[in-house]
């Protein structure tokens, strides 16, 4: 088989999908009915929602456990340059002729059955799951929770909930409560569930869903404590203290995803090693990730490259935080964003931290904001903002005048995945 074999049989099932997205988990039991329902057989479940942090609290719990010897099936989305990087078996990439084999089998057992892409992708990762051993299965929510196709583990081991705010309203809800009551959807009856940091409105919705279900909870800031002392990062919870070191991924806001991975990790306690292991051995590209090598970097070899995909306004205070703690340097972004997303609300607070935004279209993608949509916005927030056709274009404009420049490129995992498969 062909390197796009899988991308082929991926292009056949957005053909599956329903016109209009209403989220509800018929789809995936029919589906999963017909294939003998491999959510039965997954090993034990470690379930994350929320809307910031998902991604590298499970990636720190996944380096926990595999510090501390231990093997653990992975699902997140979306992926950033390939289909592959959703779905870690045994803690590898899935390889193409497994990814083949599952999709393959997915595709026959739906039929011509109206299916949305990561429905069906969400099965075909839960079928690779239940056919290879590991000791712990991490799943990532797609969109909410209580509706999402990760949501079909009737007891896992734990649950997590990373920090909730406002995001995909036209789904989810308009308010935080009601947001944050779809993302509670995962919590289940009697089963753990870690807490971060939560808006009050937010807690008030968890604490009623926890209490109605009988399900402990373990909550920052009452069960567990994370703070950075000294340079250092200060863990305590009612089992004692650790010491460790500050997080290998970049930002204060990774302060508060170690922490919950870290109360993660000390309920289920699975062995020596693990803690330490969970801050210093994460990987999680397009969080603040620093381009090295490659085409871009190559191009402006001078130039501070970084790259992260965050998309929200709470992930633009993320990001004005770490570029406050940088050491100062010119600091210009590059942006692209989906039309989806309050654009204004992410750039505000990075106003203040950047010379210029030079926007861009995402390639590729049908609901980019435009690149003079983006750099209106920019400048609707006091930005200086200019435009350009590639992310390569604005790079050799920004290093024309500023050799030396800090260069953020940012907005969207999308305009990442595209950053990502040029430079490699």
């Amino acid at each position: 088989m062909t390197a796009a074999s899988s991308d082929i049989i991926l292009e056949r099932m957005m053909a599956l999908h329903p016109k209009i997205i209403d989220l509800t988990l018929d789809r995936m039991w029919r589906l999963l009915a017909a294939l003998d329902h491999p959510e039965r057989e997954l090993p034990p479940v470690i379930h994350i929602a929320g809307t910031n942090g998902k991604g590298s609290t499970l990636a720190m719990i996944r380096a926990g456990l595999e510090g501390a010897g231990r093997t653990a099936h992975a699902y997140t989305s979306p992926h950033l340059a390939r289909f592959h990087e959703r779905i870690r078996v045994s803690g590898d990439l899935i390889s193409e002729p497994d990814l083949i084999a599952v999709l393959d089998e997915c595709y026959a057992a739906n039929g011509d059955a109206e299916i949305t892409y990561f429905e069906i992708t969400t099965c075909a990762a839960l079928l690779a799951f239940s056919r290879a051993a590991a000791d712990y299965t991490l799943l990532e929510v797609g969109l909410g929770g209580r509706l999402d196709a990760t949501n079909v583990a009737a007891a896992p081991k734990v649950t997590v909930i990373t920090p909730i705010s406002i995001d995909h309203q036209q789904y989810l809800g308009d308010t935080l409560e009601e947001i944050s009551l779809e993302k509670a959807g995962i919590i289940k009856r009697g089963v753990p569930c870690v807490v971060a940091p939560q808006a009050d409105a937010a807690m008030s919705v968890i604490e009623d869903v926890a209490a109605r279900l009988g399900a402990p909870l373990l909550v920052h800031g009452q069960h567990w404590h994370i703070t950075e002392e000294r340079g250092r990062l200060v863990y305590q919870d009612e089992t004692g203290l650790r010491d460790l070191p500050l997080p290998n991924l970049m930002g204060a806001h990774q302060i508060v995803n170690a922490g919950t991975a870290l109360a993660t990790l000390r309920h289920l306690d699975p062995g020596e090693g693990a803690c330490e292991a969970a801050v210093t051995h994460a990987e999680w590209p397009a969080r603040m990730q620093r381009l090295t090598s490659g085409p871009l970097f190559d191009a402006a070899p001078d130039t501070e490259l970084f790259l992260d995909g965050g998309h929200n306004a709470a992930a633009g205070q993320a990001l004005a935080d770490v570029l406050d703690r940088l050491p100062k340097r010119p600091t210009h972004l590059i942006c692209g964003m989906l039309n989806t997303k309050d654009v204004t609300g992410y750039m505000r607070p990075l106003a203040d931290h950047a010379e210029s935004l030079t926007a861009v279209s995402i390639p590729g993608e049908a609901n980019t904001l435009s690149a003079d949509q983006t750099a209106k916005a920019a400048s609707s927030v006091g930005l200086t903002a200019t435009t350009a056709s590639t992310v390569r274009d604005a790079v050799r404009a920004i290093t024309t005048h500023t050799p030396r420049a800090r260069v953020l490129i940012c907005g969207s995992l999308y305009l990442a995945g595209a950053v990502l498969r040029e430079n490699s």
